[in-house]
């Protein structure tokens, strides 16, 4: 008899288990999300977030020509970082870029970077819930105080426009990172872009001013990013630089063939420089296209920890640096759907304790022990050739040359009249 009611409903019995077993995946599948979700947010609320790179200050100068007063930086229209979206994303230090166009080169790039760097000060002072930080000391200073910590980049070497001296004044204003090229090469070194004709023609990837920069860079204490710069140029400062350097906002070649990633034979040198890749979030350069999502992303973190391992990894979201964003990580406030999903391709807490802070805490204090192995050191006092700058706006301060007495007695006369005017004024 129960042969005959099994046989009879079996066709039923069959789709209900098969349902209730459907059911069962399910529940389970969303009770591992979440768990991965609060385990996401758990990790980060001990481990919070150094985030490598942020252009705010750059849709600041776009969207409101860095008039603070017209906006509340608490929340921000028209883009994808605000102190509350960063607060929502457990980002406890950013650092800032100071960015200025390649077309300001041998133009104004040094004015436009110092007002790009005072708006990231003001920004950052006249907010509680920042703070403007230099040094490792105070990047763990300010998470015992719950503040967002604000460290200063300068994104693109030509903002100092070829001057030793420049680059010192810049660390004196809380620069502690630039990048050796933006998307256009400077006289000393090669950008990842060939989307400007400038300065094609050098000695080398990384000439002798280079040299002279990436050594100041060192004794300073500033950390040199190797993001955009030419894999030449990269790979002449990875066999040079005395202390770790930095890829701020970069991924990885072998998952997107884009100029702007890294190949793995840096990342094994790299690796050897104890320095650091944060991996950037723009969709063009982890999905090789506009539409991106947060695997994409992630397929970029597994591929680099399997080359060097993830003690070389860091997070660079680049955001406010572009405007196609993979979906899920589409502001500052969705960091925690990327270490939701390393979690479920079951990286450790230990490893992603490292990627979140702890990995970068130990390039910067390496780069500071460096700035205090060369305290001895002197200022570089080593110029560029000013043929190699080609810089029409480049003045020598030099006492001027006459080309007869006829000139220099008139220089006379005229200094001799305008001194009887004073007097007579007086």
């Amino acid at each position: 008899m129960y042969y005959e009611e099994t046989t009879s409903k079996g066709p039923i019995n069959i789709w209900v288990h098969f349902l209730r077993f459907l059911f069962i995946c399910s529940q389970f599948h969303l009770i591992s999300g979440y768990s991965n979700r609060d385990r996401a947010l758990q990790l980060m609320s001990h481990y919070p977030l150094i985030d490598g790179h942020n252009d705010l200050a750059l849709q600041l100068r776009i969207h409101h020509s860095n008039n603070l007063s017209q906006i509340d930086l608490n929340h921000i229209d028209k883009v994808a970082t605000d102190i509350s979206r960063l607060r929502a994303g457990h980002v406890q230090t950013q650092v800032f870029a100071a960015y200025v166009v390649c077309g300001a080169q041998q133009k104004d790039a040094v004015r436009l970077t110092l007002e790009q760097l005072d708006v990231i000060r003001r920004m950052c002072t006249e907010y509680q819930d920042f703070e403007l930080v230099t040094s490792v000391q105070e990047i763990i200073e300010s998470q015992e105080r719950d503040k967002i910590a604000c460290l200063i980049s300068i994104e693109g070497g030509h903002s100092i426009d070829s001057s030793l001296p420049a680059l010192r004044m810049f660390y004196q204003l809380g620069v502690r990172s630039m990048s050796l090229t933006h998307s256009c090469n400077t006289p000393w070194a090669e950008s990842s872009s060939h989307l400007y004709n400038a300065f094609l023609n050098r000695e080398s990837s990384l000439t002798h001013f280079g040299k002279a920069v990436v050594n100041e860079m060192n004794r300073l204490g500033m950390i040199v990013d190797l993001s955009h710069t030419s894999w030449g140029t990269a790979l002449a400062v990875l066999n040079y630089s005395k202390a770790p350097v930095i890829f701020s906002h970069s991924s990885s070649f072998s998952i997107c063939n884009h100029s702007r990633n890294v190949p793995d034979y840096l990342l094994r040198e790299l690796k050897k420089n104890q320095g650091l890749i944060m991996v950037n979030f723009y969709s063009p350069f982890v999905a090789c296209s506009d539409k991106g999502n947060v695997s994409h992303v992630a397929d970029h973190f597994d591929h680099i920890r399997s080359v060097i391992g993830a003690e070389s990894i860091g997070i660079g979201g680049d955001f406010d640096g572009g405007e196609s964003f993979p979906q899920g990580l589409e502001d500052v406030s969705k960091y925690p759907a990327i270490i939701q999903e390393l979690l479920r391709r079951n990286w450790t807490e230990n490893e992603l304790s490292g990627v979140l802070r702890r990995n970068f805490l130990r390039v910067f204090e390496e780069v500071e022990k460096v700035r205090d192995q060369l305290i001895t050191q002197k200022p570089s006092e080593v110029h560029i050739p000013l043929e190699q700058v080609k810089n029409p706006c480049r003045l020598e301060l030099r006492r001027p040359k006459f080309s007869s007495n006829a000139e220099r007695r008139s220089l006379n006369l005229l200094f001799l009249t305008s001194v009887l005017l004073l007097s007579i004024a007086f």
